[in-house]
């Protein structure tokens, strides 16, 4: 797992180029490539949390829905890509503040589909562990 101990805030990293409403909303998410792969990460505030002060279930599953197609960025390279399988096993409650991070790998990539699995974490605590299934789209002429 890269070390994401040293990141205090997401001024260096990247966001999609393009505006994805509801990730726009629920973020803002952003990504870093690293020598070891690409980290995802949120800053979580008030608005990430349920009611007993955790981060809300959607909220960790919405950004494992982001950091597929982070993970796999390279892979789908500039051909867009909808989600068709989001798979996450909650792990533990997430922190009412501080740094969220995802990692994964590509687990197999097809002409068609891409396979990523992946963990969220957060102060060095397994929050989920997702895996999902990407569909490339084929380019309309």
């Amino acid at each position: 797992m890269p070390d994401t101990s040293h990141h205090n805030n997401f001024s260096d990293w990247e966001t999609w180029a393009f505006t994805d409403p509801f990730e726009d909303m629920a973020g803002p998410f952003y990504f870093k490539r690293t020598p070891d792969g690409i980290v995802s990460g949120f800053e979580v505030t008030k608005k990430h949390l349920n009611g007993g002060g955790a981060i809300h279930g959607g909220m960790l599953m919405t950004f494992a829905d982001f950091s597929l197609f982070s993970i796999a960025k390279d892979e789908l390279g500039d051909e867009g890509a909808v989600t068709i399988a989001l798979n996450g096993e909650f792990v533990s409650a997430g922190p009412p503040s501080g740094n969220v991070y995802a990692t994964g790998e590509v687990v197999r990539a097809t002409g068609s589909m891409v396979f990523v699995r992946g963990t969220v974490t957060a102060n060095d605590a397994t929050l989920l562990t997702f895996s999902g299934i990407l569909k490339k789209l084929k380019k309309r002429n």
